[in-house]
């Protein structure tokens, strides 16, 4: 029971995985250094815990993306 639950555990990480590196594509970073990728992420994380109005910035262009998505 134990071994099939942590199977299940990597799966669902490997998946999560997956989608996040998707994101960096549809983003149009596939290319980019990880040094960059990481400086923006860590940038941005540190930008929208301490700003609402660029949290919500961020929301509709990240929609926007997503909506313009044909897939």
């Amino acid at each position: 029971m134990r071994q099939a639950s942590q199977s299940e555990a990597r799966k669902k990480d490997t998946r999560e995985k997956i989608q996040l590196g998707g994101l960096i594509a549809k983003a149009g970073l596939r290319y980019e250094k990880r040094a960059l990728l990481l400086g923006l992420l860590i940038d941005g994380a540190s930008r929208i815990r301490t700003d609402e109005a660029e949290r919500a910035r961020l929301m509709v262009i990240g929609m926007k993306a997503f909506a313009d998505d044909p897939g």
